[in-house]
């Protein structure tokens, strides 16, 4: 079921990678592309205020975890934006909260959310005294920073994450983990990116990831145009294939890694965890370490989003299902004894996570 040594050449041609900006910073506006019109239409949106910004990431037109924080990032300096440079440092600083409150509510799974947005509110409590103008200025910068570390710290995943995928190999991602998720390049597929960049002769099998389809959409979109071999399946095949030993690798990207180990990510991850743990195939997750949340202690803390039941029920708009309600949990939680390794830019973190995470916790403080 693979492809040849000479198909593989020739789609890896030059490198043509991150040819689309998830999100960038341009004019005092934010453009982000539309996630819910890919495949088939590459269109981007233009936000001028905060407001708009919360509503792009509540409503999925920007989604993945580390793209979210620099979202909410951008968000934050859009918001200072609208505040008079005039205004007393009190004042500002009040609105600011406001605005960070706003832009916390929107996912709350997703860590990378509250992380970024703890970055520029520190940014603002230490500038206490500073003129609102010159505060408002630092606030783009830290936003263009975040954005430009987190392309940086990708690329480091993939690189530490290549060594883990075998030359001939067949490697399983599910959702999207891609440059769409993050500033550009992806952790999972950060981690496919780089092993394919090394010459090694990989191809990927992406499951469609329901109800959004973010891997039938956008994985498979991204892989095409990058030219890594790639095919489709629906997420209840995975246990088949992997039967049949045509898995050789599981790689996931991550929302929140609690200090145990323990990971929420896109809900069906759990469930090919398992599988994969009853096939002795390898499952990794790959996320950057701003994704670790220390003060949570297991998957049990984690607040896993309920969304709306009619991402289940309807698609495009129309009814697929009887007229019955419908559970839609966007997350679930793998437990660390399900996960082979946890693959960030500072390094591979084996089992016991309690004690590996722990040093990186204690380095950092």
């Amino acid at each position: 079921m693979g492809w040849t040594a000479v198909e593989i050449k020739e789609m890896r041609g030059t490198d043509a990678m991150n040819t689309f900006r998830t999100i960038e910073w341009k004019n005092n506006r934010v453009l982000m592309i539309d996630q819910r019109k890919l495949p088939g239409e590459e269109v981007y949106v233009e936000c001028e205020t905060f407001e708009e910004v919360a509503d792009c990431i509540r409503k999925l037109v920007i989604r993945g975890a580390p793209a979210i924080g620099i979202a909410a990032a951008m968000g934050m300096a859009l918001g200072a934006g609208s505040i008079s440079n005039d205004s007393p440092y009190e004042k500002f600083a009040e609105r600011m909260r406001t605005i960070s409150e706003h832009l916390a509510m929107t996912r709350p799974t997703a860590v990378n959310l509250f992380w970024a947005i703890g970055k520029m509110n520190r940014l603002i409590s230490e500038r206490r005294g500073r003129k609102v103008e010159e505060i408002k200025n630092l606030l783009i910068s830290e936003a263009i920073k975040i954005q430009e570390e987190d392309l940086r710290k990708c690329m480091q995943i993939g690189d530490n994450g290549a060594e883990l995928i075998r030359d001939n190999s067949v490697v399983l991602t599910h959702c999207n983990a891609g440059g769409l998720a993050t500033a550009g390049y992806g952790t999972a597929l950060g981690v496919i990116r780089s092993a394919f960049r090394q010459g090694k002769n990989i191809s990927v099998i992406s499951s469609e990831t329901r109800p959004v389809l973010q891997g039938a959409r956008l994985t498979t979109w991204e892989l095409e145009r990058d030219g890594i071999p790639v095919r489709l399946i629906t997420d209840s095949m995975a246990g088949h294939l992997m039967s049949k030993g045509i898995v050789d690798s599981v790689v996931v990207g991550a929302d929140r890694v609690a200090s145990n180990g323990d990971t929420a990510n896109k809900i069906g991850t759990y469930s090919l965890s398992v599988l994969a743990k009853h096939h002795n195939i390898p499952f990794y997750v790959a996320a950057p370490t701003s994704t670790i949340d220390n003060e949570c202690l297991s998957g049990e803390d984690i607040v896993i989003e309920q969304r709306n039941p009619e991402e289940v029920t309807h698609m495009d708009g129309k009814r697929i299902s009887a007229e019955v309600n419908a559970i839609n949990p966007a997350f679930d939680v793998t437990p660390a004894g399900n996960i082979e390794c946890l693959i960030t830019e500072v390094g591979l973190f084996k089992k016991p996570y309690t004690k590996s995470l722990g040093r990186l916790k204690k380095k950092d403080q």
